[in-house]
């Protein structure tokens, strides 16, 4: 048996309020719409499988629902700001090797945006 892929699921009242917020923050894709529940991705891209458990999100912050891991911090901090959301933590450099900041999503989903050093 081989695990193919893990997509965390994050409830909405109305998911195609999410659209706004995953394709202009992170230029995601909508590809798939059910109307009860929308899938954003990265076309071509897949990643490996993972699932992290923690009691705390390091540097003593609360535990975020879901970790994005990007290629251009900078480029998303600069969406995040000109969209005027709100940065809840950082942006930090950490003591592990990445440069991270946590924002909310819509729903309320706590993330951690981060980029490895």
């Amino acid at each position: 048996m081989t695990v193919r892929r893990i997509v965390p699921n994050i409830h909405y009242t109305d998911p195609s309020s999410a659209r706004a917020f995953y394709t202009g923050v992170f230029g995601l894709d909508l590809v798939m719409d059910h109307g009860w529940i929308a899938t954003f991705a990265e076309p071509g891209e897949s990643a490996v499988p993972q699932i992290s458990v923690a009691s705390e999100g390091g540097s003593g912050t609360p535990v975020p629902a879901m970790s994005i891991e990007v290629d251009d911090l900078e480029a998303v901090l600069a969406r995040v700001r000109s969209a005027g959301i709100p940065i809840e933590y950082g942006p930090a450099e950490e003591p592990w090797g990445v440069r991270r900041f946590y924002i909310r999503d819509p729903a309320g989903t706590l993330l951690n945006v981060l980029q490895h050093l």
